[in-house]
């Protein structure tokens, strides 16, 4: 399903931000995950997730700030619940409720688009 980039939120966000970086997505019971290492239980079938991290670079500054840096990505206070992004001389913008949101928002758009075809399941 096709949404658009500036009404991606939570995991199809996250989920879009790792088709950018090129990491590998799964469906696992839960829904759908996104890790940044091949080192997890979920794929070893055992219950030591000392290695494992989730990518949520949406809430996790540790992972969003990165992104931010190195794309030159700028982030601002739009008003108090709204945050906005752009990359260059407004190449690409996108706001969100937080400044990671709108900054992931922003980058998928300059590298995959206005819109992103996700799983339909995790359109819903």
């Amino acid at each position: 399903m096709k949404i658009k980039t500036t009404e991606l939120q939570e995991e199809a966000l996250d989920w879009a931000v790792a088709k950018c970086k090129d990491l590998q997505v799964w469906k696992s019971r839960g829904g759908w995950i996104v890790f940044d290492s091949y080192d997890c239980p979920e794929f070893r079938n055992d219950s030591d997730d000392s290695n494992c991290q989730r990518f949520c670079p949406t809430y996790d500054w540790a992972q969003g700030g990165p992104i931010i840096e190195r794309e030159g990505i700028t982030v601002r206070r739009y008003t108090d619940a709204l945050w906005d992004a752009s990359i260059g001389r407004l190449d690409y913008v996108a706001d969100g409720p937080t400044p990671l949101i709108a900054a992931m928002r922003c980058y998928v758009a300059s590298k995959l688009g206005e819109e992103v075809e996700v799983p339909d399941e995790m359109a819903s």
